[in-house]
């Protein structure tokens, strides 16, 4: 019997057919590798060994001379125990913020896996990485814990408005996953940035930071993986409207990883012209917040999710570039 002439339609099926396989064995490939490499905060940090320890007065915890605020004659002016101290605090300031974001993470995806399908394979997946979140949050806070530093983190009118987050799955999943993006990738940028520089740092910092990079990777190819798929299947109206909204979310969340937390500033008397000169009205400050997201900004920008009046958002956020030449674009967002 001659078989029936492949249509149009028979074709775009196969394809769509193929891309779900496609995705699905990535979700798979995830999903294994959690279970195949993972770390346990209590199992495999040794926590009370010696170098291990922490004392805000160890010069390792000091700022370098690279860093914005480490070579400012104001800090190196410092004596040597604040210097360190001053570095401590931010440290476990950022490792602070990084847990009460893990924890809004946390509520949002089991918020996405409880109306998840019977024999969804994202189900699985989001369940390792909530539990890998977890994981973080406990070394995170055992970290503050043995600082011994009055450790806030957020602001409370910021923490409170936050609140908000873990409910955003229940209105549009791929916004939440834009958020995702905006806490991981600004961290993880920074955290690379520092392993790469070679400088020698606490064994304790250096480890929390190298599990973090590990598991981070496998959550951040999840979010790109899964914006991919659905934002180019998402109405024409709800595409535009997340083209207008993500460059806010992603320029509020950078601003939130990156700056100095008000408290050290505080704490430590810190002169407003110094935090002018180093933070607020620096330039390279700007661009490390604009560089940060960079691979966000360039996974929106193949999604269609940049025309001009979206562009404009970004740029009043400061967080525009033009995306790299070649960057393919597969989305189909309305003018």
């Amino acid at each position: 019997m001659t078989p029936a002439p492949e249509t149009a339609a028979d074709r775009e099926g196969d394809q769509q057919v193929t891309e779900r396989r496609a995705y699905e064995a990535v979700i798979e490939r995830l999903s294994k590798a959690s279970v195949d490499k993972h770390w346990e905060p209590y199992v495999d940090i040794p926590w009370d060994e010696k170098e291990f320890l922490v004392f805000a007065d160890d010069p390792r915890w000091e700022l370098p001379e690279v860093d914005r605020l480490g070579g400012h004659a104001w800090y190196r002016a410092q004596p040597p125990e604040v210097r360190a101290k001053i570095g401590l605090w931010r440290v476990a300031t950022a490792m602070k913020i990084g847990l009460q974001f893990e924890n809004l993470l946390k509520r949002g995806l089991l918020n996405y896996a409880y109306r998840l399908p019977n024999g969804s394979p994202e189900f699985r997946y989001v369940y390792h990485e909530t539990i890998e979140e977890g994981h973080h949050g406990m070394m995170f806070q055992e970290f503050v814990n043995r600082t011994k530093l009055p450790i806030k983190g957020m602001p409370g009118p910021l923490s409170l408005l936050a609140q908000i987050t873990p409910w955003i799955p229940l209105i549009s999943t791929e916004l939440f996953f834009v958020f995702v993006l905006g806490g991981e990738d600004p961290i993880d940028h920074v955290q690379r940035k520092m392993i790469k520089s070679g400088r020698t740092r606490h064994p304790l910092e250096e480890t929390i930071i190298r599990i973090h990079i590990a598991e981070e990777a496998r959550h951040i190819s999840f979010a790109r993986h899964y914006l991919r798929r659905r934002v180019p299947r998402m109405p024409r109206y709800r595409r535009f409207a997340l083209g207008l909204v993500s460059p806010v979310v992603l320029g509020i969340m950078a601003r939130i990883m990156l700056s100095p937390p008000s408290s050290m500033i505080r704490a430590f008397g810190i002169p407003e012209d110094v935090v002018r000169e180093v933070y607020t009205g620096n330039p390279e400050m700007a661009a490390e917040i604009r560089d940060s997201i960079g691979k966000t900004r360039e996974l929106c920008a193949e999604l269609g999710l940049t025309n001009p009046l979206q562009r404009r958002v970004w740029k009043a956020m400061g967080i525009w570039a033009p995306p790299a030449p070649g960057t393919a674009r597969t989305g189909k967002a309305g003018a």
